[in-house]
């Protein structure tokens, strides 16, 4: 089973990624501080808050699964997030 801190860092490059892509579309679309990416961005910061709550759950009945369901809670979130930066118009 991978490591708890390998998981946080899934979580932290994961949506670090999401939101450099957000500033590199304003960039490169001249949209500085646009509110389509500000909400993005606001978005990914609320799943990582909320992804690292649940991690630092201390107690957990079964922690494999629990464990299993904050990696594929980020799967999701985070595909979501992508298609709606992909969905930005120029």
């Amino acid at each position: 089973m991978p490591s708890i801190r390998d998981l946080k860092k899934d979580i932290n490059f994961v949506l670090g990624d999401i939101i450099e892509a957000v500033y590199i579309w304003e960039a490169g679309s001249g949209n500085k501080e646009s509110e389509e990416g500000t909400v993005i961005i606001d978005e990914a910061i609320e799943v990582y808050d909320d992804l690292m709550d649940k991690i630092n759950q201390k107690k957990v009945a079964d922690a494999k699964s629990h464990f299993k369901s904050i990696r594929t809670e980020l799967e999701e979130k985070a595909t979501k997030l992508v298609e709606q930066l992909n969905n930005l118009e120029a």
